[in-house]
């Protein structure tokens, strides 16, 4: 049923949008004369490589500085970049990875190879359903650029700050997962567009409900800083990526 309402729901959704991604697209191909495309290597279920689709929301080879990880102050972001990821339209042409099977609405983001190389056996299980466009993490740190932004190094900073949590997060979804928990995350990530902290509260009281760490629960409520954490089933915090 999951995978059927992700090809209908994924169709109509790319016919609903193809207006605004028609016109995005030919704005980023202006710029520079390229594709307007961004054809990113994620490891998807099963650990096997896919090609996620995104609007071009950096210069041209971006990804051959050898950094995954974007900051808001990431000097690779175009000015129409910074428009794009505002409203989230880099994420909208992921719905064609939902339409051929790639990917799910709701599931554990996708990472890179490096990152997945890092992962420990607990991690592995992310590995076990298809990625998702949206979970629980997305609400939660949708500032991610802005809490790498001030960084040296956004790739060892994502891997100590943010990983530990968005892994338990992607865990306790997998543990937990239904059609009604899909689709009050699919309708707290909208209602994150317009209150991040009433999808905020709504997670804290599913987590609650859930019964799962407290400390996830009080790093979920985003009341206190991050701070380097080891990622689920490892004592020790990631010292080099």
């Amino acid at each position: 049923m999951k995978r059927f309402l992700d090809i209908v729901f994924s169709f109509f959704g790319l016919v609903a949008l193809s207006p605004v991604l028609i016109i995005f697209s030919y704005l980023i191909y202006r710029q520079d004369k390229a594709s307007p495309f961004y054809i990113a290597p994620r490891v998807g279920r099963n650990n096997i490589i896919f090609k996620m689709i995104k609007l071009r929301s950096m210069v041209r080879n971006a990804d051959k500085s050898g950094v995954d990880s974007t900051s808001a102050r990431d000097s690779r972001i175009t000015p129409l970049g910074y428009k794009i990821r505002r409203y989230k339209l880099d994420e909208a042409t992921q719905l064609w990875n939902v339409f051929i099977g790639d990917m799910s609405f709701v599931g554990p983001r996708p990472n890179v190879q490096r990152d997945v190389d890092l992962y420990t056996k607990d991690e592995q299980r992310l590995l076990d359903v298809r990625p998702g466009i949206t979970d629980f993490s997305s609400i939660i740190f949708s500032d991610e650029g802005n809490i790498l932004k001030d960084k040296k190094d956004p790739d060892l900073s994502y891997n100590q700050l943010i990983r530990p949590w968005k892994s338990r997060l992607g865990l306790i979804y997998i543990d937990n997962q239904s059609f009604i928990l899909d689709f009050q995350i699919l309708f707290y990530t909208v209602m994150a567009s317009v209150s991040k902290q009433k999808s905020i509260k709504w997670i804290v009281k599913k987590l609650t409900m859930l019964k799962v760490d407290p400390m996830v629960v009080k790093i979920s409520s985003r009341r206190i800083n991050l701070y380097p954490h080891p990622p689920p089933g490892s004592k020790d915090i990631v010292s080099k990526r």
